[in-house]
């Protein structure tokens, strides 16, 4: 008999559902602060959580049965994520529950701003009938623009299309198959925002989206346009959103989301060409009924078959399977982020080979870290061990594994590729002393590189004075060189890795671009 505690409100079908399993116990207890929850914890196998609980350091070492963490939503910030992988506990939530629900807010919000739906209920209330003052447009032939094309996004879309919208999409991380098999014209930042007639957010909140639509881009934008939010606060300049607004640089907004929850002395809510409604996106009974029944099914599903669904971690590995295969695991992760950093369009296939001492290890969980290299920052969903693969597919990622006893000038190696498009990046690694790890080879340029902190890759012509124009460059800017290692293939093209002090603006970046003898320069950060 497995027990189950509901710590937070969760709709009846996932009561329900609970009930009608046999083995399953529940106890429902609300309310509960951390002392009174270490104080029952201990008895339990499941724990299933909304917002309100804080799963705590405390909580989870008083846990001592608990198997299992389960959000019935998305954030999981109440969760203390490292804590439970230390204590060997899933943490799981429902990501795409709710997707449909927040992709339909966007679309009733871009309805409602194109009949001016607000201001017409207001116009009746205060006894007016201004027909001529509120004539709308029709969105159908319009463009239907969509920044980050996962699942709320794809959904998205497809309204669009079914409302006779040109659609038109924006993800770096999403290959060309996706976007066709969705009917969907990907496009690049610039071209998306000078095309919309309705820009729409669904994009996740990291460093390199924050601040993505701003004054830049409302200067490219029609007059006509609109930017609907119903992602995360502080993916809009709000700022620069009220600016453009106040000068009517563009039609109208919507938000559901805020750089500051609740929005409270924003001069955004001044201006009549917006309207707000107050972090909805997930607020609808089919959300809330969906949420609940999924996260109860996800943990039946791990307490009686050890299969994780949606799992943001791992459970416990053996101390013989971590002492084996970690060391490897480490260096698959770093050649990930380097080929993350050095492809110049989406991935497509990615390739992880052991060679030598490392095909000892199951290639699996090495080939995994290899997808959670590439994939960490590059998503809104938490990439781990458990779930990258499933993250991989959904961006149109293939995984490819081979292993051999074969050497190939080290005692071990891990090689990692990727293709895209017409062309591929390969990387070789291994590790000194079985645990330093070292990038011996790019494509056919071979070197030995530390892999850690900022470096810069250059491709460039192989003769006198390109890595003095390269070094003059971070010189002139105070960026200290700690290593740098050369490797040439012929006599026309050769390959420097550079170990910086600090990480590159974009503009430093496109100087060294701009050296006549560079082909091309990338920053990569480990």
């Amino acid at each position: 008999m497995y027990k189950i505690l509901i710590s937070d409100k969760l709709a009846e079908a996932g009561i329900n559902y609970l009930n009608d399993q046999d083995g399953i116990h529940i106890h429902i207890q609300t309310g509960l602060k951390e002392d009174e929850l270490c104080q029952i914890i201990g008895e339990y196998d499941a724990l299933l959580i909304r917002s309100d609980t804080k799963v705590t350091e405390k909580v989870l070492k008083a846990a001592t049965k608990l198997k299992v963490v389960g959000r019935a939503g998305i954030g999981v910030d109440n969760v203390d994520i490292a804590a439970a992988t230390e204590q060997g506990i899933i943490v799981m939530n429902t990501p795409d529950a709710n997707a449909t629900t927040t992709a339909e807010l966007a679309i009733a919000h871009m309805l409602s701003l194109s009949r001016h739906l607000p201001a017409a209920d207001r116009s009746i209330r205060a006894g007016k009938w201004e027909r001529s003052k509120l004539m709308g447009s029709e969105v159908a032939h319009k463009t239907l623009a969509i920044l980050g094309f996962g699942t709320i996004g794809r959904i998205a879309s497809q309204r669009g299309l079914g409302l006779g919208m040109e659609v038109i999409a924006y993800d770096p991380f999403v290959t060309p198959e996706i976007f066709e098999r969705y009917g969907v014209q990907s496009v690049d930042l610039e071209e998306l925002v000078k095309r919309a007639d309705y820009l729409t957010l669904h994009c996740p909140l990291i460093e390199k989206t924050k601040g993505i639509i701003g004054s830049a881009q409302m200067a490219m934008m029609k007059k006509e346009a609109m930017i609907i939010n119903c992602a995360r606060g502080g993916l809009i300049d709000e700022a620069a959103l009220y600016d453009a607004l106040k000068n009517n640089r563009i039609a109208g907004a919507a938000l559901d989301v805020f750089e500051h929850e609740p929005p409270v002395n924003s001069p955004l809510l001044e201006l009549d060409n917006i309207v707000f409604t107050p972090h909805l996106g997930a607020s609808t009974a089919e959300a809330q009924v969906a949420v609940s029944v999924e996260i109860a099914r996800q943990a039946v599903i791990y307490l009686k078959t050890g299969e994780a669904v949606n799992a943001l971690n791992l459970p416990r590995l053996s101390a013989e399977q971590l002492k084996k295969a970690s060391q490897y695991m480490g260096l698959a992760n770093i050649l990930g982020k380097v080929l993350a950093g050095l492809a110049t369009q989406p991935l497509e296939r990615i390739e992880v080979a052991l060679f030598g001492k490392a095909a000892e290890v199951d290639v699996r969980p090495v080939s995994i870290e290899a997808l959670v290299g590439v994939l960490s920052g590059k998503v809104s969903t938490p990439v781990n061990r458990v779930n990258a693969e499933k993250i991989a597919k959904r961006q149109g990622i293939s995984l490819v594994e081979s292993k051999t006893e074969e050497t190939h000038d080290f005692l071990s190696l891990v090689k990692v590729t990727g293709f895209f498009g017409n062309e591929s990046v390969s990387l070789s690694g291994t590790l000194l002393g079985e645990r330093r790890p070292r990038l011996v080879q790019v494509d056919q340029f071979e070197v030995e590189v530390v892999p850690e902190g900022t470096l810069i890759f250059t491709r460039h012509d192989d003769k006198p004075g390109v890595i003095s124009s390269i070094s003059s460059v971070l010189g002139e800017s105070n960026i200290n060189i700690s290593r740098m290692e050369v490797g040439g293939a012929n006599n026309e093209l050769a390959m420097a890795v550079i170990s910086i002090s600090e990480p590159l603006n974009d503009d430093l970046l496109a100087q060294l671009c701009d050296i006549p003898a560079v082909h091309r320069a990338a920053q990569v950060i480990l």
